[in-house]
């Protein structure tokens, strides 16, 4: 089934905690023209003001740094992604740090208020912390609870500023719907790093994570096969590539939070192809890709094209 592609291209990396994802975007085209595609000059193309200029000033809100900003990039993202979904489009969402992808899901659900969503998270990160729970600071570590509407404040161990917590409330209401996704309807891939309050929410509500010794133990097909399983009544699913899913030794550190003993390229790339080929498949997007600190100049960007040249392949079929 052939889809309406339309690519976004997001590079805020206001939630990320060092510096560099806002290149990654970039990098991955210097990969596409390398390899002599033509593919970002061959579809339409919505660049969103990144607002990475707060990054030069001090923020205020340190258990959810520059949240002010990424409300605005994430509502204004969440608004063009709507309206090309409305229209029949598929975004493919090619971003700096992983915070964009609240302003994503967001996007799809305005679009589409009366369907279930479903999310596959491929990353080595549960991105479930809030900022009562957060030990950084860092949104990039918060778009899972965002688009669930989730505080665990069960877990609370941050005493967030007044000024916080109001536009934590303003990013879990972007389009004014919360939550836009069900905590059964999470399906991790890959996570492999993460905090004790991520740990007893996904043990709270049994979000499953299909840890790469499962993706090596089942296969891949299997764990697909079991992914649409457990999001069959789902209408829709959003798919998050962040390239720290990967094994940085076998990739690169190009990411700003490697991990090691992450799923292979060649896994992660079956995997994307299959979930590009489910008609529930209503959007793609690939984050953290940090050419700075690549130590083999821009591998993974490289790989990450050479991942999404394949699961491109599949969406034009």
């Amino acid at each position: 089934m052939s889809r309406d592609n339309h690519i976004f291209i997001i590079k805020s990396e206001l939630g990320a905690g060092t510096r560099g994802a806002s290149m990654g975007p970039d990098a991955i085209k210097v990969a596409a023209r390398n390899d002599q595609s033509q593919f970002f000059g061959s579809l339409p193309v919505t660049e969103i003001n990144d607002m990475n200029d707060l990054l030069d000033e001090d923020t205020p809100y340190p258990q959810a740094k520059r949240i002010d900003g990424i409300f605005d990039v994430l509502d204004i993202a969440a608004q063009e992604i709507s309206e090309v979904v409305s229209q029949g489009g598929f975004p493919i969402v090619f971003s700096g740090d992983h915070s964009v992808a609240a302003g994503t899901i967001s996007g799809l659900k305005m679009a589409h208020p009366s369907k279930r969503l479903g999310v596959v998270w491929i990353d080595a990160h549960g991105d479930l912390h809030t900022p009562y729970t957060t030990p950084s600071g860092n949104v990039h570590g918060m778009p899972v609870s965002v688009v669930l509407a989730e505080d665990n404040l069960e877990c609370q161990r941050n005493q967030p500023t007044e000024g916080s917590k109001e536009y934590w409330e303003k990013l879990k209401n972007i389009g004014g719907i919360q939550p836009k996704v069900l905590h059964s309807d999470v399906i991790f891939v890959s996570v492999r790093d993460t905090e004790k309050p991520e740990d007893e929410l996904m043990a709270r509500h049994q979000m499953k994570n299909y840890q790469v010794a499962e993706v090596r133990e089942k296969g891949v097909r299997r764990v697909y096969d079991e992914i649409l399983d457990r999001l069959n009544d789902c209408d829709l699913i959003y798919v998050s590539f962040d390239v720290d899913s990967m094994d940085c030794d076998v990739v690169s550190h190009g990411t700003g939070t490697p991990v090691k003993d992450g799923l292979f390229p060649e896994e992660t790339k079956e995997l994307l192809n299959l979930l590009a080929k489910n008609e529930k498949t209503c959007c793609i997007e690939v984050v953290e890709v940090n050419p700075c600190l690549d130590e083999k100049t821009n591998k993974m960007a490289e790989t990450a094209w050479d991942i999404c040249k394949s699961f491109i392949k599949e969406l034009e079929n």
